[in-house]
């Protein structure tokens, strides 16, 4: 695990209040997400919430403007099993991305652990990429720093997922 650990916990935190991680995705958004005319500016048909709560975003947050929303009450806390969200998560980026014009805000509270922790295993589910290489591609875009907990977890994505080619 520490070659994945060490990828994702060095490098600076993105000074920029949101961009696309690469052409499909943002991250630390919140700003953004709680702004209609820049969501719409923007285009973005569909918002991850990976820090949902009744204080944090709710779906009515989007009433009128056609906003596909999904909210994952997650806790940013090692002893947090981030896990179970994995594939629902992943599903609704591809569902998002794969409709034409789809763009997608995938956002937390800071946008550098619960968000890019989806975002990890949406490519590594997705896009095949193994944890270290989903790793690179994200943060050759922007600092993230998923913590540990949430790293082990999908590194036993990417075992598991590695052992599933092989068979």
């Amino acid at each position: 695990m520490s070659s994945a650990v060490d990828r994702a916990q060095t490098g600076t935190l993105a000074t920029q209040p949101c961009f696309p991680t690469f052409p499909l995705t943002s991250t630390q958004c919140r700003d953004i997400a709680n702004n209609h005319r820049e969501l719409r500016r923007l285009g973005i048909t569909h918002v991850l919430n990976a820090s949902h709560s009744r204080w944090r975003g709710t779906p009515e947050a989007y009433d009128g403007l056609g906003i596909r929303y999904l909210g994952v009450e997650a806790h940013d806390s090692p002893a947090f099993d981030m896990s179970i969200h994995f594939q629902t998560a992943a599903d609704f980026i591809h569902r998002a991305l794969s409709q034409p014009g789809g763009k997608i805000l995938v956002h937390c509270a800071v946008g550098v652990s619960r968000s890019a922790t989806l975002v990890l295993a949406y490519l590594m589910l997705y896009h095949h990429l193994t944890l270290v290489e989903a790793i690179k591609k994200v943060k050759d875009h922007r600092g993230i720093i998923p913590n540990r907990g949430f790293l082990r977890q999908l590194l036993a994505l990417d075992r598991r997922l590695r052992q599933g080619l092989e068979a």
